[in-house]
């Protein structure tokens, strides 16, 4: 149904080739069009979102790991030639990052239940699942980082 785009496929370069493959199988079987809006940061840029509160850790999967790759992928919902950071796109493009993950047999984890691997969630109520897991971080006095387009590989 739908591709990477050119600014996609620029994004993978430096992500490791689990996460590539993820990303290339979801596109496909994707209902809902989505951008690889970050891959591989540099460590500036890491620094920056960190700044603005963007992102929570200067030990982003995005910067290159040990084995020389990026481990993690921001992919944002397209919709009438817009990004789109909406829940319910983003939960659609979650969706399809499950099945290619279970599909391709790569272990990922999800910016928006960061405690359970997404293979261990239900592909099929993951609103749900944020739900569940907000409420656990509530049990435990804390608050519940909820970034709905982050995927990271669990290696």
């Amino acid at each position: 149904m739908y591709q990477l785009g050119n600014h996609s496929q620029a994004e993978l370069v430096g992500v490791h080739p689990n996460g590539v493959a993820v990303c290339e199988d979801a596109i496909e079987i994707t209902a809902q069009d989505f951008t690889v809006f970050d891959g591989l940061r540099t460590d500036a840029e890491q620094i920056e979102y960190v700044r603005t509160g963007v992102s929570k850790t200067l030990k982003s999967k995005h910067l290159k790991q040990p084995d020389g790759y990026g481990h993690a992928v921001d992919l944002v919902p397209y919709i009438n030639g817009k990004l789109r950071w909406e829940f319910r796109p983003c939960l659609i493009v979650a969706e399809a990052v499950h099945e290619a993950a279970e599909k391709l047999g790569v272990e990922i984890r999800w910016g928006a239940v960061w405690d359970t691997p997404l293979l261990e969630l239900d592909r099929h109520d993951l609103e749900s699942e944020v739900e569940r897991y907000r409420e656990r971080r509530r049990l435990r006095g804390k608050s519940a980082f909820i970034d709905t387009p982050h995927f990271e590989l669990i290696l």
